[in-house]
């Protein structure tokens, strides 16, 4: 179908048929998370659109709106809906989902004599998320609110005689309700492949009888992105990432090292700190090749940040141009850490997932 070919080179692109006839990317990707089984399946029809409002010189990101459906081999299934888009005229950006999840999945604790074991879990949850940033004069500066709210009920499926004491009653059923200021700047040239720019945020999540949370705690995430372009084909790309947990959260929800490579909830603590790179090279137009390497801590009250383990990644990849009048690339990445291994299928920038 010419629809699907670019016109510029001929080859394959959804440009014209997401904007033209406001057709979608149909999005079969493999769930490749060695916390998730390592294998699986979600479906993720994703709809763009160009913002209607466009400012000469300034780029405007395009709308979002994308459902999924997923299925893994260990059993965890979910499905869900999201919309990203911005008003310009009135100087806002939002964000909305909603989502259900019945996830297994391994959390990890250090034990007396036996050393660390993996606990299973199967955790329930309902939820939904809306945020609502409004830009500061005539910047890229974005200030406002998040709120998510989940119902979780979480069941132990370990050979333990003992619940362990980490383990608290509450813990099986519980609300969390979180209300969230926020403050983005984003100069990337592009949400999602970019190739210069910066991007920053500051997140401080709070939990409380008064958000409606069965918790109290707070998280502060603060993070930087950083692309440039030594050459007009190399991407050069700095990740700079922290999280601080203040108060007593349920399990699930301690903050953890999240890097390709690393398994989700491998490496938990009371803080983060995470440095990253990519590196991407164009070899033509449509095809590019990348290469990842980063370092991080996962330091808690009991582990000092000097005593805590270096947890390290690396690997490569590659990406196509599949959609050029958006700068969208996809591909795939393959990762190692300190004792495991995970690829990934890659839909625009992998650190995307990670904000």
């Amino acid at each position: 179908m010419s629809v699907l070919k670019d016109s510029l080179d001929g080859k394959l692109d959804m440009s014209d048929f997401l904007i033209d006839f406001h057709g979608f990317i149909p999005v079969p990707q493999l769930i490749t998370e060695p916390a998730l089984g390592s294998i699986g399946g979600v479906f993720t029809p994703i709809f763009i659109q160009p913002n209607k409002h466009q400012e000469p010189g300034r780029y405007i990101p395009p709308d979002v709106t994308a459902g999924f459906v997923g299925y893994t081999g260990n059993k965890s299934w979910g499905f869900g809906a999201v919309r990203i888009a911005s008003l310009p005229k009135q100087h806002l950006k939002y964000r909305v989902a909603v989502f259900h999840g019945d996830v297994n999945m391994d959390f990890y604790r250090d034990f007396p004599v036996i050393g660390e074991r993996e606990l299973g879990f199967n955790l329930k949850t309902n939820g939904f998320f809306v945020s609502l940033l409004r830009q500061i004069s005539d910047t890229e500066l974005y200030m406002g609110l998040d709120y998510s709210f989940a119902h979780i009920n979480a069941r132990p499926d370990f050979g333990l005689n003992e619940v362990p004491s980490f383990l608290e009653d509450k813990e099986l059923s519980s609300n969390i309700s979180t209300i969230s200021p926020d403050i983005q700047f984003d100069k990337r040239d592009n949400v999602f492949t970019p190739n210069k720019g910066v991007y920053l945020l500051s997140t401080y999540r709070i939990n409380a009888k008064w958000t409606g949370s069965d918790y109290n705690y707070q998280k502060l995430n603060v993070a930087g992105y950083k692309f440039m372009q030594p050459t007009s084909k190399w991407v050069s790309g700095v990740r700079l990432e922290g999280v601080w947990q203040f108060g007593d959260p349920p399990f699930y929800a301690k903050p953890s090292i999240d890097m390709r490579g690393v398994p989700m909830a491998r490496y938990q603590g009371d803080q983060v700190y995470m440095v990253e790179t990519e590196q991407r090279y164009d070899f033509s137009l449509r095809w590019s090749g990348i290469l990842i390497a980063g370092m991080a801590k996962a330091p808690s009250h009991e582990v000092s940040f000097s005593d805590a383990d270096l947890v390290y990644n690396y690997g490569g990849g590659f990406r196509y141009l599949i959609a050029r009048k958006f700068g969208l690339r996809t591909g795939i990445d393959v990762a190692w850490s300190n004792d495991d291994f995970g690829w990934y299928i890659v839909f625009g920038h992998a650190w995307n997932n990670r904000n």
